[in-house]
């Protein structure tokens, strides 16, 4: 009897104990989430009854060997959680991992979690995690893995990190540290990955110490503000991917990929790098390197990508560049390589971007240099190349060739009109002679430059209306209608001129008459207008560069022949500088009542923005009646003009790399910019692209200019037709960053699609604007597959899905349900670090090649 009471009792107590564990368990998570602010609701398990165990609480793990059940893992990252990270999770005695990442918690660090005596990972990344690190980040000491990725955080890295002797992994990218890295990290012998990148405001040498650390296998330090040569200790390394000591490779290590593009960094990349028969991607652009660029990396066995551009590397490409069977890019703008182009080059079928514009090569170019049959982009611009350009008729999926400001002699190659999908030439500043091809009226072309070379005869008509005449000058043999030189036969006929083309000529001519009478007669009502009584308009301008131009030379290049476009806001002229290069010039109605000073102090505000896909404001002038704002010009035209064109037909990876600038230029606007802006006027046709397609966005903040008043009632004009535009506008007229984000989102649904946002040449649903279309092909079986650009392979179906969400969720009805422009990067670069194989299905179902 006294056993079985015995028994009893020990029963009763552990029940007891259980019981009251438990209940302290379930208090201390209903007292952290009191905490936070759940939007969505996703908490809503975590509720105190009988029937629901905390352990069966949306992201909550208990331990399964211990009795009591024990928490042992919070993760609740991307629920859109917000409000305050509480100490009270502390009292959760085996509590080992705290995983918050992919929130909007808005705090400093919470250094209150190191009462958490049995935490051995901590993420809060992707958060709005601010201010700096404190010392008291030492108390962490039982911590294996601490990622502050993604947030906020700024200020010096501090040396207490040297006392987190357990950290295995250290993740702080994408923040904005600042000054000298601390050598502390040679104590945490632990530690196996380091991440550092995406730090721009570092600026500080690699520390020789994290050269002791023998576990350590990824170092990342890309984009951050690094510089000088790499430390002689990092040689023992050799578990190390991600940077390269020398000797490194020896052996046959395996490393994969080398990043350490956009630092600044000097010296020597050592031949030994050559070695790495395993390396795949090879990335230092934007740095100091210099000397011989390691030559035997062109012919190692599984390399896919070189970047080196903006650089010092000398050196020449070696003719072994041929047994790089799975070369794909090759990218050595901006550097000092000399030597004649290897005719190895052409015999890399897999080759589909090589650029190597601003070095020294020169001699005659191979006749096989685009023999590539998925060959997409090439520019030799800006070297010293001499002798004929090569007939081109393997490479049929070209889009891009730049040639200019080389030596080259010769005729254009008729050959040129025979690629369908070319989209950009430029052949400007060469020696170039002969006629222009009549067959390159065919193209769709965005972007034909051929000014000052040799050039003479009869211009295709349709290359003289659709592009401005500053692409034409500088060939004073060439002639046509609105060139400064008729053709000799334009009013006499000849045997082999159709009599009805010459009478189309006469008329153009004719009505090219009529057309300066009109303007010269339209320029003195003009000119009486802006004149009270004897006093002309006063013309007022503030340059942030030397462009040396006057009022006068804007207002006589800004005429029919140099404008490129117009829009809501005004018409978009292309105006050339007595230096000869070319500026944008946008016209502006002043409706707004602003004083001089405070237009000039607009303007100037946004003139200090520096972002490289934002377009440089270079100046403006007004009067009272109109403003001048001056843009740096791209040669690439607009993303809405590609778009539009018939051949648009551009690389998966190009379509991403143009959407994540976009991104990445908003994201400045709204965040990193002071004072912050909205753009208010997103659309693809104010998405400018440069020869390589990189994105800036422009047009921006024009309601600083004109007025707020005065915007609305403009963008009134067109926000009931826009798909650009977001439903909240048509009863909500204040400026906001979702805005932005609803008309990024159409911008990405055109790329994904392949397809205009607006289209109004078909009775069918293929009218709608892009954002319905898409949601009713969404909601069909298997809709999803309709939308996708069927001329990109299904090998990138799944980037291309991923892009598609993000997409979807920036053109959410809800605005509160739009991402930040910051989440959208992440996003959309996070599908950057895939690759695919984009092959374009040609014409009769031949194999589809990558553009």
């Amino acid at each position: 009897m006294s056993s079985l009471c015995t028994f009893l009792f020990l029963l009763s107590l552990t029940f007891t104990l259980t019981s009251s564990s438990s209940s302290s368990q379930t208090q201390t998570l209903l007292s952290f989430k009191s905490t936070i602010q759940d939007t969505k609701n996703t908490l809503s398990t975590w509720s105190n009854t009988s029937l629901n165990h905390f352990c069966n609480w949306t992201g909550i793990s208990c331990s399964s060997t211990s009795s009591p059940f024990s928490v042992t893992s919070v993760n609740l990252q991307n629920l859109n959680l917000s409000g305050d990270i509480s100490s009270s999770i502390c009292n959760l005695p085996n509590l080992s991992d705290l995983n918050l990442a992919n929130n909007a918690f808005n705090q400093p660090i919470p250094l209150h979690l190191s009462q958490c005596s049995s935490l051995k990972s901590l993420n809060l990344s992707n958060n709005l995690i601010w201010g700096t690190i404190p010392s008291q980040i030492s108390m962490f000491v039982a911590l294996s893995v601490l990622d502050l990725s993604r947030n906020r955080i700024e200020g010096n890295i501090p040396d207490a990190f040297g006392s987190l002797k357990n950290l295995q992994v250290l993740d702080m990218n994408t923040n904005l540290f600042s000054g000298d890295v601390p050598k502390v990290f040679g104590n945490l012998t632990k530690l196996e990955v380091l991440d550092l990148s995406l730090n721009p405001y570092l600026v500080s040498e690699i520390p020789e110490d994290i050269g002791e650390l023998g576990n350590l296998k990824k170092l990342l330090l890309q984009t951050s503000g690094f510089q000088g040569e790499i430390p002689e200790s990092l040689k023992g390394l050799n578990k190390l991917l991600g940077l390269f000591p020398d000797g490194l490779c020896r052996g046959g290590k395996g490393l994969i990929n080398l990043s350490l593009h956009t630092n600044g960094f000097t010296g020597l990349i050592p031949n030994s790098t050559s070695e790495c028969k395993s390396l795949e991607r090879f990335q230092v652009q934007n740095n100091g390197f210099s000397g011989d660029f390691p030559v035997g990396l062109f012919s190692l066995p599984r390399i896919k990508l070189i970047r080196g551009e903006n650089n010092r590397f000398t050196g020449k490409i070696p003719d072994l560049i041929s047994e790089a069977s799975q070369l794909e890019q090759v990218q050595l703008d901006n550097n000092l390589f000399d030597g004649e182009i290897p005719s190895g080059l052409g015999l890399v079928k897999s080759l589909y971007r090589f650029s190597a514009s601003l070095n020294h090569f020169y001699g005659e170019i191979p006749p096989n240099f685009c023999d590539s049959p998925v060959m997409s982009i090439m520019n030799l611009s800006h070297n010293s190349l001499s002798g004929d350009i090569p007939q081109l008729k393997k490479c049929r999926k070209l889009v891009s060739l730049s040639l200019a400001d080389n030596s080259l002699t010769g005729e254009i190659p008729n050959s040129l009109a025979e690629l369908p999908v070319l989209t950009y030439l430029d052949l400007s500043d060469n020696n170039l002679t002969g006629s222009i091809p009549q067959g390159l009226q065919n193209l769709k072309l965005a972007l034909f430059n051929v000014s000052y070379n040799q050039l003479s005869g009869r211009v295709p008509y349709s290359l003289i209306s659709g592009l401005p005449a500053s692409f034409l000058e500088g060939n004073s043999g060439l002639c046509g209608p609105g060139l400064p030189n008729s053709c000799s036969d334009d009013n006499k006929p000849r045997h082999h001129v159709a009599s009805g083309f010459t009478t189309l000529v006469r008329a153009l001519i004719s009505l090219a008459f009529v057309a300066g009478i009109s303007l010269v007669a339209g320029g003195f009502i003009l000119y009486r207008r802006s004149s009270k009584g004897n006093e002309v308009a006063i013309w007022r301008s503030v340059f942030f560069y030397p462009l040396r131009i006057t009022e006068h030379d804007l207002l006589i290049g800004m005429n029919d022949k140099s404008s490129i476009g117009n829009g809501i806001f005004g018409n978009v002229y292309v105006v050339s500088l007595p230096s000869g290069d070319l500026v944008s010039v946008k016209k502006l109605v002043k409706f707004g009542n602003q004083s001089s000073k405070s237009l000039k102090v607009e303007v100037k505000t946004l003139a200090k923005i520096r972002h490289k896909n934002i377009v440089k404001i270079l100046g403006f002038c007004h009067s009272d009646e109109s403003v001048f704002l001056i843009y740096e010009y791209l040669h690439g035209g607009s993303l809405g003009d590609l778009i539009c064109s018939q051949n648009f037909q551009l690389h998966w990876g190009v379509r991403l790399k143009i959407a994540i600038g976009v991104a990445q230029g908003l994201a400045y606007l709204h965040k990193d910019y002071v004072p912050h802006l909205v753009h208010r006027n997103v659309k693809s046709k104010n998405i400018l692209l440069d020869v390589n397609f990189e994105p800036k966005l422009t047009h921006f903040a024009l309601d600083r200019i004109v007025g707020e008043a005065a915007f609305q009632s403009i963008l009134d004009s067109e926000a009931a037709s826009s798909c650009y535009i977001a439903p909240e506008y048509g009863y909500n007229k204040k400026a906001s960053e979702q805005l932005d984000v609803y008309s990024f989102g159409v911008v990405l649904l055109e790329l994904i699609c392949g397809r205009q946002a607006e289209k109004t040449d078909s009775s069918d649903d293929s009218s709608l604007d892009i954002v319905k279309w898409v949601r009713r092909k969404v909601n069909i079986t298997n809709g999803v597959n309709q939308v996708l650009d069927t001329r990109i392979s299904d090998s990138c179906h799944q980037e291309m899905v991923g892009a598609l969400d993000i997409a979807l969720n920036c053109t959410s009805v809800v605005p509160e349900k739009r991402p930040s422009m910051l989440e959208v990067v992440r996003g959309l670069q996070s599908l950057e670090s895939r690759t695919c194989i984009a092959n374009l299905q040609g014409p009769n179902d031949e194999p589809s090649i990558p553009v």
